[in-house]
């Protein structure tokens, strides 16, 4: 572990990161701090706490836009009725195939158990003739 200084809004802070990993925290702490300074002159925040929650809904803000336009999707559910009834059919899908795999599982531990029940008897003759042996 390695451990850096941070300056965020005016504020010295110390940080531990993995080794090799400081420059990038140093560019994520420059990143944050332009942005709560751009917060700061807009004005819009009447104490450091408040600029510091509206500096991360800023920041959260544009890690989902990414993520969205990435493809990868909200991790949020934020749907609206409508989009939600649109992903109906593919919920009804998906619980389909989730269904099928249940009954497949099930017919494999049936088939397993059979194979268990099989090996048990077998090994319950062979201690029985061990011991008569013995």
């Amino acid at each position: 572990m390695s451990e850096i200084t941070i300056n965020i809004n005016g504020r010295g802070y110390d940080i531990a990161c993995d080794v090799g990993q400081e420059g990038r925290v140093l560019d994520l702490a420059t990143y944050v701090d332009q942005r709560i300074k751009e917060i700061s002159r807009s004005g819009a925040a009447y104490n450091d706490s408040h600029l510091m929650v509206l500096a991360a809904l800023l920041l959260a803000n544009e890690a989902l836009e990414a993520r969205e336009n990435a493809g990868l999707g909200s991790p949020l559910k934020m749907e609206t009725p409508v989009a939600a009834a649109e992903d109906d059919g593919a919920d009804d899908a998906a619980i389909a195939e989730l269904e099928e795999t249940l009954e497949r599982l099930e017919a494999e531990k049936q088939q397993v158990l059979a194979v268990i029940e099989q090996l048990t008897a077998r090994v319950e003759g062979l201690t029985a003739k061990v011991e008569a042996f013995g």
